[in-house]
Formats: structure tokens, sequence, C-alpha cells
């Protein structure tokens, strides 16, 4: 399995069969290394609706077909969007997929995505993190989430070989936080995302990774991978 990042909270699985993305924040993200019209996964994972984490889904999924995966009140919000290949579900719920078993966690946040050309903003649900399992290795995805206590269970319930951390502040964890979210996942190997993308989340991501314990934490370029 291949795991790479690719700027703000855009993660791509490469499983034997399938392609999967979580986040596609594409459009818009000067620091990602992809180009939307080039991405044709297999599946789509959204932690929650902001616009900044659902990003150029609509278009990929109706070019590619790709299923798209999110909680209940997104997953019908990107339906009436036009996507027509989606699968609800709701935070705690798992579902084993042909491609994989995807659980969604709590994540303290919010969730709604803007119509900038309405003025409007629409509720989708709650926010979550994500649980993603196959070929014997566990991803855990925070989203975009505050610290809270239960990451302590999610860590001694589930063995995680990787997982990727908010560490921006003002709008998610800081370092400080995001270090003891580390502590009580225990994964294997932390990745921090969900900074320097917009000027209120700015953070020097090496003092973070020099904060964890030795072989903790992996810093990532936009584009790099980890084999797992």
């Amino acid at each position: 399995m291949k795991v790479s990042y690719h700027g703000h909270s855009v993660v791509k699985i490469e499983t034997n069969e399938k392609v999967i993305l979580i986040d596609p924040f594409i459009t818009g993200n000067e620091l990602t290394d992809l180009k939307a019209e080039e991405e044709n996964p297999d599946v789509i994972l959204l932690t929650h609706g902001h616009n900044d984490h659902v990003g150029d889904t609509v278009e990929i999924a109706k070019r590619s077909g790709a299923l798209v995966v999110a909680v209940a009140e997104l997953a019908t919000y990107m339906g009436f969007r036009g996507v027509e290949n989606v699968h609800p579900m709701s935070i705690g719920g798992a579902y084993e997929f042909d491609f994989g078993r995807v659980k969604f966690t709590q994540a303290f946040h919010g969730s709604s995505f803007t119509e900038e050309e309405n003025k409007r903003i629409v509720y989708t649900g709650m926010p979550g993190g994500i649980l993603f399992t196959a070929e014997g290795k566990t991803i855990y995805h925070l989203g975009d989430t505050a610290l809270f206590s239960d990451m302590k269970l999610i860590g001694e319930y589930n063995d995680i070989d990787l997982a990727f951390v908010p560490i921006g502040d003002n709008f998610t964890m800081g370092p400080e936080d995001a270090k003891i979210a580390v502590e009580w996942i225990g994964a294997t190997t932390s990745v921090p995302i969900h900074y320097n993308t917009f000027p209120p989340i700015k953070q020097n991501p090496k003092v973070f990774i020099d904060s964890l314990s030795d072989g903790k934490g992996k810093l990532l370029e936009a584009g790099q991978v980890i084999e797992l």
C-alpha cells in the first residue's frame, strides 16, 4: 500500500486494486502538487463539509464515477450537487467495502458547505475522522478537530500504522495539543497536516516533528509517499 500527502489535508491511498482520495481540496490549494482534472480515484472519503475539504469532489466524482463516502447529510448534499454514487455513514459506524473498511470517528469541529454564489451556508452533518483499514494496515485521518480525550480509546482499540494529524491551530488543534493527540493515538508514524495553507494556520512543522518521540513523526512534502 502506498500513502501520499498532497498539501493541506489531501491524502491519497493506493492499494493493490483501488485508489482512494481523502478530502481532495485541489483547486485553490497552493500547496498541492495535484491537478483536479488528472485525478481519477475509485473512491473519495470526506471527513466533513467545509469547502477546503470537499474541494473538487463533485467535479472529480462526476467525471470518474468515484464512490463518495461521507457522513449522511454531506453524502445527501453531494447527491444534490449531482454526484450519483454516494454511500452515507454516521459517526461510530463502520462498513466493509470491497476496497477496505471505513469507520467514522468523532471530531470536534464544524461541518458546512459555503455556497459563495448564493451567500448561503449549508449544514452537512457532524464532522468526523476516518479510520481506514485495508491489506492489514490501518490509517487514521483525524480530519479537522480539537483535542478530545476519546483519542485515548481510539488508540487503545485500534492498531494504527499511520495517522494524519492537524497542527494548524486557530481552526483545529495547534502543535501542543496535536503532540498530546499523537501520544494518545499511539500510531507507528504520525504526519502533520492542515497547516500553512492560509495565514491563520501558519506553523513550522519541523518544530512539531522535533517535539515528538524519536521516530514517531514524519514530515511529508506534497507528493511524498509512505509505503506500508
